[in-house]
């Protein structure tokens, strides 16, 4: 499922020290095996349970509303897409897939989240015959690299990058990410537009050129150097005297953060499976240019109910750094993968449809329950 590593123990001295180092590296190793093995369960368990609701959700809705599936989208521009509803009948699938030219979808976790994260979103893209890619970035998930040891941005991003530079050359994805994951998707636009199709940021940090994704938070923590010298929740791996290298909220600040709006199987999921966040990437200012990064169509999904990142800032960020569309989720948290993921993969398919042919017009907005 992740990287695999084989430890071989070292002969040492005979004395005690000796003992103790390997009884202290024999517990190091099997509290790790532990904590993946607990994080593999819990996913399993999580994956199982969504399974079997889908089922059985799908066989109630087809009995109580005969096949239909409701949505109210407004809009409020003048333009108006005409899509079919592509879960209004499962006959139509098919002919609802073949118009999408892009398939394959690249699913970019935010901070302190993995790859684990989206598994819902990956079951209904596959369900809809679709290619959903998750990765780790570096530090994340069951990636074993130490968060405090990340300093760069590049560095963080590495797994997606060498995923865009292993594709074919006339090969294209659509980029989706969540969170501070729209810094890592930002820098891969930059890098490699020729491969990017669409980029989809999920109440995410789409920051501009010269800001720091951590920026993106100021408004809400007062400023970013403020909130370092008075948080109790930082790690200092370098030393006091240097800047500190990760963050970490307790249990209860993440639930109140990102996830009053999420069932209790998922924050029972993220609790087990979240990791310090490598604060260097978030600190560093991105160089982004109009050629390249400013070259790839951009779409945001506002979260309206959101405590991590709130909805003013999140209009403020379209506002100062303008996408083609706007997409709204009523009743969403941080984290409308776990919240909401109908309304969320509703979304993604309706970007995916959309036109290659870059369209010049004003921001349309849509809101979705």
């Amino acid at each position: 499922m992740g990287n695999g590593l084989t430890c071989m123990p070292k002969k040492g001295n005979k004395g005690s020290i000796g003992r103790s180092n390997r009884r202290t590296g024999r517990s190091q190793r099997t509290l790790a095996a532990d904590e993946e093995l607990l994080h593999r369960q819990a996913l399993s368990m999580a994956i199982q349970h969504h399974q079997l609701s889908q089922r059985f959700e799908g066989s109630m809705s087809r009995r109580i509303n005969g096949g239909s599936t409701s949505r109210r989208i407004g809009s409020t521009s003048s333009r108006r897409h005409n899509f079919s509803d592509p879960f209004s009948n499962g006959k139509q699938i098919p002919d609802f897939i073949e118009n999408i030219k892009i398939k394959k979808f690249v699913l970019v976790h935010g901070e302190g989240f993995g790859a684990w994260c989206w598994y819902k979103s990956i079951s209904l893209l596959e369900e809809a015959g679709l290619q959903p890619i998750t990765l780790d970035l570096t530090g994340s998930g069951i990636d074993n690299r130490d968060p405090n040891n990340i300093s760069t941005l590049a560095e963080y991003s590495k797994p997606l990058i060498d995923y865009l530079q292993s594709l074919p050359e006339d090969e294209k994805v659509i980029l989706v990410c969540h969170s501070c994951g729209g810094a890592s998707i930002s820098y891969a636009l930059e890098l490699y537009p020729q491969k990017i199709s669409k980029a989809v940021f999920v109440s995410a940090t789409m920051v501009l050129n010269g800001q720091r994704p951590f920026d993106v938070f100021s408004e809400e923590l007062a400023s970013a150097e403020v909130f370092l010298q008075e948080s109790q929740l930082l790690t200092y791996g370098n030393g006091k005297d240097k800047s500190p290298t990760s963050l970490t909220f307790d249990k209860q600040q993440i639930k109140g953060l990102y996830f009053n709006q999420t069932p209790a199987k998922d924050i029972a999921l993220a609790t087990v499976s979240m990791r310090p966040i490598s604060l260097g990437p978030i600190m560093e200012r991105l160089s982004l240019t109009p050629e390249n990064y400013g070259s790839v169509r951009r779409y945001y999904i506002q979260t309206l109910d959101d405590h991590m990142l709130s909805p003013d800032v999140q209009e403020k960020l379209v506002r100062e750094n303008p996408p083609e569309n706007v997409y709204k989720i009523k009743g969403s948290d941080h984290c409308p993968f776990f919240s909401k993921p109908q309304s969320l993969h509703k979304i993604l398919l309706e970007i995916a449809l959309i036109s290659e042919k870059p369209i010049d017009v004003a921001t349309d907005c849509k809101v979705v329950e």
